[in-house]
C-alpha cells in the first residue's frame, strides 16, 4: 500500500476527510505532500514541491489557484461543481423572495417601533408599504445552465414562474435535466427584453466579466430585478449603480459585498452565504477527497480545470502509466514506439486533449524499464510521467 500524504490548506470537513482510505495520511509539511485540499486559501505566492501531483478545491471557484503554473508543473487541479448547488439554489430562492416583497423593510419597521404599545394596531395600517408582489406568473431569465442554473430554473418552474434559459455552451446532459416548460432563449438580449427577474449563474472566466453592463441593462424591462449569486465581477458596479439610481433596475440582490455595492440604492447584499451551509461544505469535501484519491490511485481525472477528464476505471493489467503532456503531433506515436522497443504490450490506452494540453493513460501487461521510462520523460512536450500501479 502506497503512503500518500495530503496537505490541508484550509479546514476541511471531517465528513470528507473520513473518505480517505488506508494508505493516506494528513501531513503538516507541504514539501512532502502528494496532494492538497483547499477551499479559499490563496496559493499564487506558494512554491509547489516536486512531490505535489494534484490539488482539489472543495468548492467551485478557482481564482485562488495559479492554474497556468500548475499546468506547466504537471499538477492536476480539480474542483467540485454541483456539490454546493442546492445551498446556492436555496439562497437564490431567498433572494427572489426578498426582491419581490419588502420583507427586510418590514422587519426593520417592526424593530424601530418595538416600544410602541399600539404596534399591533399600527401594523395593520403600515403593512401595505411592505406588501410587494408574488412571483407566480412572473417571467425569470436564468443566465448560465450549469449545475446551479439548472436546479434554479427547475425550481422557478415549480414556483409557477415563466422561465427563460440562456446558455450557449450547455451540455447535452444538462439539457436533458431541464424541465420541458423552460423556454430556450437564443440570445441574452432576447431573455433580457421580456423578463421581470434575471438571475445569473456563470463560471469565473474572462468572458463573464461585466456580463451585465449598461448595454444589457438598456435592453431590459423597466423595473427589472437582478440576482447575482455567481461572481462579483459578473455585474459591472458602475453600470448597476446608475441603473438602480434611474429606476431601470428596481432591486439588486448580490451575495458579494463590495465597497460600492454595500452603499447602492435598492440593493440587498448578503455576506457570501451562497454555499456556506454545513451540508454544502460536507458535500464539497467528500467529492474533493474522492477526486483526489481517484487520481492518485488510478490516474483518473474528473472536474479538472487544466487537463482533460479521463476515467479508465481501475487498472487490471500489471501496470498503468500516466502522462501529462502538451497537445502536440506524434506524441502517441513516440509513446508507443518507446514501449514497443521495451517489449511492453499495451492492454488499454486512453488519450484526451484540452486546448494546448493532453493526458494519456496506458495500461501495459508488464513493468516498464527505468530506461524506457526516462525516454518517455525526455520527450519534448512531456510535462509529467508517473507509474500509477
Amino acid at each position: 500500500m502506497k503512503n500518500r500524504k495530503i496537505f490541508l490548506l484550509n479546514n476541511i470537513s471531517d465528513y470528507g476527510l473520513r473518505e480517505f482510505r488506508d494508505g493516506y495520511t494528513i501531513t503538516h509539511d507541504f514539501n512532502q505532500a502528494h496532494g492538497a485540499l483547499v477551499r479559499s486559501q490563496k496559493m499564487h505566492d506558494m512554491e509547489f514541491p516536486q512531490s505535489l501531483r494534484a490539488i482539489a478545491r472543495a468548492g467551485v471557484g478557482l481564482n485562488n489557484i495559479p492554474i497556468d503554473r500548475c499546468t506547466e508543473q504537471g499538477i492536476v487541479v480539480m474542483n467540485t461543481p454541483g456539490a454546493n448547488a442546492n445551498a446556492v439554489k436555496e439562497m437564490v430562492l431567498t433572494g427572489l423572495m426578498l426582491a419581490s416583497r419588502d420583507i427586510i423593510g418590514g422587519i426593520e419597521w417592526v424593530r424601530a417601533n418595538a416600544d410602541d404599545p399600539d404596534i399591533a394596531a399600527r401594523t395593520e395600517k403600515e403593512k401595505k408599504a411592505f406588501a410587494g408582489n408574488e412571483v407566480i406568473g412572473k417571467k425569470i431569465g436564468v443566465i448560465g445552465l450549469g449545475a446551479i442554473g439548472i436546479i434554479v430554473a427547475n425550481m422557478c418552474v415549480s414556483l409557477g414562474m415563466e422561465v427563460y434559459g440562456y446558455d450557449p455552451y450547455i451540455s447535452v446532459n444538462a439539457a436533458w435535466r431541464l424541465k420541458r416548460e423552460i423556454r430556450h432563449a437564443e440570445t441574452m438580449e432576447e431573455l433580457a427584453e421580456v423578463c421581470d427577474f434575471i438571475t445569473v449563474h456563470v463560471p469565473a472566466v474572462d468572458s463573464s466579466r461585466d456580463l451585465l453592463n449598461k448595454l444589457t441593462f438598456a435592453r431590459m424591462k423597466d423595473g427589472v430585478k437582478i440576482l447575482n449569486f455567481s461572481r462579483e465581477f459578473v455585474v459591472n458596479d458602475e453600470d448597476i449603480a446608475a441603473a438602480l439610481e434611474s429606476g431601470k433596475v428596481a432591486k439588486y440582490v448580490t451575495d458579494f459585498p463590495g465597497i460600492r455595492t454595500v452603499k447602492m440604492k435598492n440593493t440587498i447584499v448578503t455576506p457570501h452565504l451562497g454555499a456556506s451551509t454545513e451540508e454544502a461544505e460536507d458535500n464539497c469535501a467528500k467529492l474533493a477527497v474522492e477526486e483526489l484519491q481517484d487520481y492518485l490511485d488510478n490516474g483518473n481525472i474528473s472536474h479538472s480545470a487544466n487537463f482533460p477528464d479521463i476515467n479508465a476505471g481501475k487498472c487490471k493489467s500489471e501496470s498503468r502509466i500516466a502522462c501529462l503532456h502538451r497537445n502536440v503531433p506524434n506524441m502517441l506515436g513516440q509513446l508507443t514506439a518507446i514501449m514497443g522497443e521495451d517489449q511492453c504490450n499495451i492492454a488499454n490506452m486512453q488519450n484526451a486533449s484540452r486546448d494546448k494540453y493532453a493526458y494519456t493513460l496506458i495500461d501495459i501487461d508488464s513493468r516498464i524499464s527505468d530506461e524506457a521510462l526516462e525516454k518517455i520523460r525526455s520527450i519534448s512536450g512531456m510535462l509529467r510521467v508517473r507509474i500509477v500501479k
